[in-house]
Parts: C-alpha cells; structure tokens; sequence
C-alpha cells in the first residue's frame, strides 16, 4: 500500500495525489484527470512546499462534495437487459445509462474500455461489457452490481497504462499529429518505432492518451 501523505502546514491539513485519491475514494488516474481539467471540474489548484506538490485537504472535501453532487443530480435510468458478457459499442453504452449521445459518456468509462480497435481512419472505436457498464452506474450511488463476478472490487478495471511515463510519448506524438493537420492513421507503428514497444501496446497507450 502507498503510504499517503499528510501534513499540517501553517496550521492547515494538506494532502498530496495519493491523500487526494484516499479522502475521494477515487483511483489515482482520476485524480490525475480531473487536476489535469481542473478548469472544467473545479479542481483545487496545487501548490509547493518542500520540493512536493500539495493540495489543502478542506479545499479537496469541497471539491468532492460539489462533484458528487453533480453527478447524482445528472443520474439516469440505466438498462440492465442483455446478457452482461455482452460488448456494445460507445452508443451502446449511453443506451444503457439512457444517454441522448456518446458524447455523454464519462471519461471513467472512454478512457477504460475493455477492448479497442483501430478504424482505417485512425480512430478508436472502444467497447465495453454490459457488466462494466452496469458497474459504472452503479458507483454512483453505492449500489452492488449484479452484472459483476463476485468478489472482484472498483466500478471497472483501471488503464493498464494509466501511470505508465510512456504515455507522454503518446500525448506528444498526438499533439504534433493534430498540429501537423494529420489524422490517427499510422500513429500506432510511429509510436512502437519511436519507443521499441508492439504496435498493440502502443494502440493502448494512444488510447490512453487520447483527449476526445
């Protein structure tokens, strides 16, 4: 277990990434998710003591408090037909969170898919299971899935790649893909050559990396 760091600084409790994820009850790639769009979730702005990066604890406990009340006030009515070893689609999953698009989707559930293809275009199109997806609505309000496999923990399985230093490799190259006008195709063997990895590895790390 990763030992959370927490300390009292002039008087006030502070908490690094990991205190965040602990206090939030949130896994670690969605810390760094939402600190990452924190102008879109009203994240707390971090700050340096130390040498370290640091967050106050009572400005995270806002935070968190606001953002779960958001999501339970945007909750749906969720399917739950269909055999839950079933793969759908990214429109297959908003179906079943009853979802107007798939643009809707969370991030949680688009940058954790349970399989991926590449598209001649370049693109990813993901899938999930109908279980996973049941997962997933049911976090947000505490219920027990009855879609998943007993004894397994979490709404859904995080990236394999989610703290993986390549991704920044990953990013970059998609960066310089859009700057240069170019689609996805053909990124997964540029990144396998500039790293020395599989090409499917580096499908995943795209993935990964992808800002849709």
């Amino acid at each position: 277990m990763i030992p959370v760091a927490q300390r009292s600084i002039g008087g006030r409790v502070a908490v690094d990434r990991d205190g965040v994820a602990a206090h939030t009850g949130a896994a670690r790639p969605t810390v760094n998710f939402w600190h990452l769009h924190r102008h879109r979730f009203g994240f707390p702005n971090a700050f340096v003591h130390d040498g370290g990066e640091w967050f106050w604890l009572d400005d995270v406990e806002a935070f968190h408090a606001s953002h779960r009340a958001s999501k339970l006030a945007e909750l749906t009515e969720v399917d739950r037909s269909g055999s839950p070893t079933e793969l759908v689609t990214s429109g297959g999953a908003a179906a079943i969170l009853g979802y107007r698009s798939y643009r809707n989707l969370p991030d949680e559930l688009i940058d954790n898919p349970d399989e991926f293809e590449e598209l001649p275009s370049g693109r990813i199109r993901r899938f999930w299971y109908r279980r996973t997806v049941w997962a997933h609505a049911d976090a947000r309000t505490g219920r027990q899935s009855t879609g998943r496999t007993p004894g397994t923990t979490g709404p859904y399985k995080p990236h394999p790649y989610a703290d993986d230093p390549r991704l920044q490799a990953a990013a970059d190259l998609l960066a310089q893909a859009r700057a240069e006008g170019r689609d996805r195709r053909g990124l997964g063997i540029e990144l396998a050559q500039r790293l020395g990895i599989p090409q499917r590895t580096a499908q995943r790390l795209l993935a990964a990396a992808e800002d849709d």
